[in-house]
């Protein structure tokens, strides 16, 4: 039996957790998890009314409002929590924004915005916890990195999408070699199709779609296994796997077949 990439997380009593892009959707649905399992969690996000009523709802978590790409207000935010708490045990990038878009809708400004949302939003996250995680390394704090499924291979429609979830999924790799060896763990989470308020822009059949609260049992179960690659459903992110070791001509073959692109 292989041995974990991670060390395993299953006792959340205490466990303190900053979800980056807690306010709707998969961010929301996890804060409540690991807040019934125990966790104190500090909650980021750019809605500030929607952050504070979940907030409300978590006793002894904080809420701290910001958007993030701005990486003085995620430097603030995490100063706030260590001066609160003394640091944290596990980050959890999650913000992002998605707009569907194929090549004859080209639009530079939002393909600027996914990736200043969805890139570099965890690289102004990581600069604000890597110091402090890596002084602490012997404490064995971890980071959690929300990509998707649709950063595996170019997919249709997920033009400006796409491009910025692989762009994470490289990251969390080239992360993991450099801190596992120091006791810092590091997790990629790709999900399939997930309801939120994200993917209700979608005009076409979104197969197994499950909801928010399904996707964080999903991605807590994947903590207490230690894996590094946390993927759900399985029955869809096995296929789009499977259809990642394809050669081009096969793979660009099996999608227009399967959506019509």
């Amino acid at each position: 039996m292989f041995k974990p990439l991670n060390a395993p997380i299953r006792d959340w009593a205490g466990r303190r957790v900053w979800i980056v892009g807690a306010s709707t959707g998969i961010g929301a649905a996890l804060a409540e998890a690991l807040a019934q399992a125990g966790a104190r969690v500090a909650l980021s996000a750019r809605s500030a009314d929607k952050l504070e009523a979940l907030s409300a709802r978590l006793p002894g978590s904080l809420a701290l409002p910001l958007d993030v790409r701005d990486a003085a207000a995620l430097a603030a935010a995490y100063a706030s929590i260590r001066s609160a708490w003394g640091g944290i045990d596990l980050a959890c990038f999650n913000a992002g924004t998605y707009a569907p878009m194929r090549a004859e809708d080209f639009d530079l400004g939002h393909m600027d915005e996914h990736f200043a949302v969805n890139y570099h939003g965890v690289t102004n996250g990581l600069a604000a916890v890597l110091p402090d995680f890596l002084a602490r390394a012997a404490e064995h704090p971890a980071l959690a990195i929300v990509s998707s499924v649709a950063g595996y291979r170019g997919l249709p429609r997920a033009l400006a999408y796409g491009p910025s979830k692989a762009a994470l999924i490289n990251l969390a790799e080239t992360l993991y070699l450099d801190l596992a060896p120091k006791g810092i763990g590091v997790f990629v989470i790709n999900p399939g199709f997930v309801e939120t308020p994200l993917t209700a822009q979608n005009d076409f059949h979104m197969p197994a779609l499950i909801s928010a609260a399904e996707a964080a049992r999903h991605i807590v179960a994947g903590f207490a296994s230690g894996d590094f690659e946390i993927h759900f459903p399985r029955r869809f992110s096995n296929f789009l796997k499977t259809l990642r070791c394809l050669p081009y001509r096969a793979y660009f073959a099996a999608i227009r077949k399967g959506v019509g692109a």
